[in-house]
């Protein structure tokens, strides 16, 4: 079926088949942000044809002969039903649509004046638009290109074409019209008829930039019919009047409609002016070369586009051409005001095209854990709806998010290289949404854990280590990344866990946040090495060869200090089994190096643990400790103290091994809460003291 594209820009057409303009210097692209000298029109203007001006007024713009009346097509009044109930979210967005089609005429013009000397011209070309709230009426006027006669009827009388009334009947008859009008994108071009959201009449007041072009005026109430007539002292360019509705008032308020402007239009590349005061001052700096942008406006416009005081740490400018066309610049803020305890951090990032605003703050553009970067994406490959307001989900959508992801990535990795004291900074500042990332994108999940950092028993309190580094460090003969969930770097030193570690020299990662053992667990391995827990009953197996020779070495120095003989053990390793229940799986004596009386290895893990603990029904029962087993060192004093007490106090004695379970499992962090054992440390504690 043959598709009719219409276009409602306002654009003459043959201006739409001239060339590009050469690039002006850049003394040419600046506007002053002094405010323009622009006079404000009124309808006293140029009042509707057939109607007469006020009292004591003459009309700048009169019509002469008379006004020829016109039906719009069947299938135009349906669309037009569509633009002012369905289509639009927002009302609010007819200023950018109009705003959008001035600038398209002011372009076309200046296009076709670098071919032409023979074309007339308006004026500057500068956007105005006025207010008048005693008779409730906007106006939009550009210095453009203009229309015909012809091009009126064209481009205001007719909306579509061949297929379309079928289309749109088809659309109607189903539960899911208003989503399905999204598919009239690039066959009709309805921008212009958004101002019938807010407007119950329209008046179009145009004069082409061809020579011997007469001056026009096109009006409608929307409904079934427009009128079209000459008008006289039509300057070269575009006037629409909308006459507002009662209950689109408020955008008559002039401080409104300028909010709305520096939403949706604030860059693009004309001057707008509001009743003669200009209101887009910020340059569009993605635009710009990078090298031609200083701190100073990197500042500046991170503060405008983010809505915060901070400065941005990081800053990129990216640009490419090629599979798509990408103009953009990211921030970096200084803070997170999530991590300090305030609300989720909302998408920062606001997508455009061809400079003009599509979706702010857009969730589909970057993953959700990369929501803390601000700034702006021009594409002009973007697949609009017919509205502007959504995006196609398509694959060409999916490709502009996975290209701007890589290439943040690859930023952050840049800026870790060039500066690890700043990235250190960065990352406890932002390193728990790279963590998200980790958990989340496995697309991106190998290169995003080349910017992960945590503290090292190798390096300073303090300092933080890529995995990258940690790898670089490792000795031939270790196989895996040791790393301990602790929650600080003192308790990890102090962890029974540890000390084999420490006295056989072996670097630990120690990590301190909550989500840290949800990342290891996704990541698996790094750089082919597997990431290990130490208090893993794996890391046991894996150190059993130095444990080996430390414990033989311990033995024989502690042999004449009273450590229990096998036999010992073995009965006290049975007896401990016995009183601790159901909840140890097997007590033995450990292989490993330690000075503590007993750990627990082979245990739930502590986060998975914590989760469930969050999901239990409330006032329901605790949730009964895990099954773990316990490690004991026979030459630890309280062991062989626990061994003689046995046979003199039994009751005493169970008291205290089930001390040493819970003191185990504290250490392990897997103890739900501590207070359930006070009132037996107390019991041993008035037993200690009693004797």
């Amino acid at each position: 079926m043959r598709q009719i594209l219409l276009r409602t820009r306002l654009l003459g057409a043959a201006a739409a088949r001239m060339p590009l303009a050469p690039a002006r210097p850049a003394a040419a692209r600046r506007f002053a942000a002094a405010p323009l000298a622009i006079r404000p029109y009124t309808t006293a203007d140029a009042p509707p044809a057939g109607e007469k001006p006020p009292a004591g007024e003459k009309p700048k713009e009169p019509t002469v002969g008379p006004a020829e009346t016109h039906d719009f097509k069947a299938e135009t009044k349906k669309l037009l039903h569509i633009v002012a109930h369905s289509l639009y979210s927002q009302r609010e967005v007819f200023v950018r649509e109009l705003i959008s089609n001035a600038s398209d005429a002011l372009e076309k013009l200046r296009q076709l004046q670098t071919t032409s000397s023979d074309v007339a011209s308006g004026g500057p070309l500068e956007i105005s638009i006025s207010v008048d709230a005693a008779k409730k009426t906007i106006e939009f006027r550009d210095s453009g290109i203009g229309m015909t006669a012809d091009e009126l009827k064209e481009n205001l009388g007719t909306i579509a074409r061949s297929g379309s009334k079928a289309f749109i009947e088809k659309v109607q008859a189903t539960s899911e019209a208003k989503d399905k009008t999204s598919e009239i994108v690039g066959q009709f071009g309805v921008g212009f008829y958004s101002a019938f959201m807010v407007g119950d009449r329209i008046a179009v007041y145009t004069r082409s930039a061809q020579p011997g072009s007469e001056g026009y005026c096109w009006q409608s109430d929307g409904l079934g019919s427009y009128t079209l007539a000459k008008a006289d002292g039509v300057p070269v360019g575009t006037r629409i009047v909308i006459s507002v509705k009662d209950d689109a008032a408020a955008f008559l308020d002039k401080a409104k409609l300028s909010e709305v402007i520096k939403k949706y239009s604030n860059f693009v590349g004309f001057p707008i002016a509001v009743d003669g005061e200009r209101v887009n001052t910020i340059e569009a700096l993605w635009t710009k070369d990078k090298g031609a942008i200083s701190d100073e406006d990197h500042k500046g416009f991170y503060r405008f586009i983010s809505h915060a005081w901070d400065d941005p740490m990081y800053h990129l400018v990216y640009k490419a051409d090629g599979p798509l066309s990408i103009r953009s610049i990211l921030y970096v803020p200084s803070t997170s005001p999530e991590v300090q305890g305030f609300e989720r951090t909302k998408p920062g990032v606001n997508l455009y095209s061809r400079k003009v605003l599509i979706m702010p703050n857009a969730e589909s553009l970057l993953p959700e854990w990369l929501r803390f970067v601000r700034g702006v994406v021009d594409s002009e490959d973007l697949p609009l709806n017919l509205s502007r307001e959504l995006l196609q989900n398509g694959p060409l959508i999916q490709r502009l998010k996975s290209i701007i992801t890589t290439r943040v990535i690859r930023w952050l990795q840049d800026e870790a290289r060039a500066d690890p004291e700043k990235y250190s900074k960065f990352f406890k500042a932002f390193g728990v949404f790279l963590k998200e990332g980790v958990c989340q994108d496995m697309g991106n999940q190998a290169e995003i854990a080349k910017l992960l950092r945590f503290e090292s028993s190798a390096q300073d309190a303090g300092k933080l280590v890529s995995l990258d580094e940690y790898v670089e460090r490792m000795p031939a003969d270790q196989e895996h990344i040791y790393y301990l969930c602790t929650p600080s770097r003192a308790l990890g030193t102090d962890s029974p866990y540890y000390e084999p570690f420490k006295k056989h020299g072996a670097e630990v990662l120690f990590l301190h946040h909550p989500l840290d053992e949800f990342v290891m667990g996704r990541l698996g391995s790094y750089g082919g090495k597997k990431l290990l827990s130490i208090d893993s009953a794996e890391a046991g197996e894996a150190i059993r060869a130095w444990n080996k020779a430390d414990q033989g070495d311990a033995a024989a120095e502690g042999a004449g200090a009273g450590a229990l003989t096998a036999e010992q053990a073995g009965e006290l390793t049975a007896w401990m089994q016995q009183s601790m229940g159901a909840s140890v799986k097997e007590v033995r004596v450990s292989e490993r190096y330690m000075t503590h009386p007993a750990i627990v290895v082979d245990f739930e893990s502590p986060a998975v643990r914590r989760m469930m603990l969050m999901m239990a029904p409330e006032g329901s029962d605790a949730l009964p400790p895990s099954p773990c087993t316990v490690e004991i060192n026979v030459r630890d004093p309280v062991i062989t103290g626990l061994f003689a007490l046995k046979g003199t106090d039994e009751a005493l004695a169970r008291k205290v091994a089930q001390q040493l379970l819970d003191n185990a499992r504290i250490a392990a962090g897997i103890l739900d809460d501590p207070r359930t054992m006070l009132k037996r440390l107390n019991e041993i504690l008035a037993a200690t003291v009693a004797r």
